[in-house]
């Protein structure tokens, strides 16, 4: 009889995540796994060939993580707010997950940050759709916007240097999510990236001195 298998697939993959949770994807070996599941590096071996097939695992496993931050975000009252609260704090919690995601190179156990927003986008699009009232193309270029803010307040937290409170965070981020929404309604052509740049900056000028005087 072959032997019996003591660790299922998953288990060691969960076990694998802990190991990047805690310490980055590049501590993840075989025997650093073993390690974490208390038993030689046999049953590694036995589900995959390669660390690399493994680290393919625990990137998916991540991103599973990642997807229930975003889904708690998306039940909040306002959920687009509540997207920039989790995404922060996935940041918060999960640092090196987080840098496994956004801020590891494509094929270095990642498929690199752009790859990690478009999944996020993925996420989030029925929700901008349906709230404010956008078209698909709209609302991508309306999360990319808000995600360049996100995604530089999360790093600042990830590199252990963030100077601002969940508060300062989340004001920047509304007054961004206003101005923007306020901007692709207001102006004809501005997602398209077909509009008087000029004429429009001349308008907020004028109106801004009128208010001066």
């Amino acid at each position: 009889m072959p032997p019996k298998v003591k660790f299922q697939k998953q288990e060691v993959v969960a076990a694998a995540l802990r190991v990047v949770a805690r310490s980055g994807i590049d501590a993840v070996s075989a025997r650093e796994v073993a390690k974490e599941l208390g038993v030689s590096v046999g049953p590694i071996f036995t589900w995959f060939e390669t660390m690399d097939q493994l680290k393919a695992a625990v990137y998916q496993q991540a991103k599973e993580r990642y997807r229930e931050y975003i889904e708690r975000g998306l039940a909040e009252p306002v959920p687009f707010l509540g997207v920039c609260r989790q995404y922060i704090r996935f940041a918060k919690e999960e640092p090196e997950l987080y840098k496994l995601l956004f801020l590891t190179r494509p094929g270095t156990g990642s498929d690199g940050a752009t790859a990690a927003m478009r999944f996020s986008r993925e996420l989030v699009r029925p929700s901008i759709m349906r709230i404010y009232h956008m078209d698909a193309d709209t609302a991508d270029k309306y999360f990319r916007d808000l995600w360049l803010a996100a995604f530089s307040f999360a790093t600042l937290i990830v590199m252990d240097d963030c100077p601002y409170t969940d508060e300062e965070m989340l004001a920047v981020g509304t007054e961004i999510s206003l101005a923007v929404c306020k901007a692709y309604k207001e102006v004809p052509g501005l997602s398209e990236g077909n509009y008087d740049r000029d004429a429009v900056f001349r308008s907020l000028v004028e109106t801004g001195c009128e208010k001066g005087d």
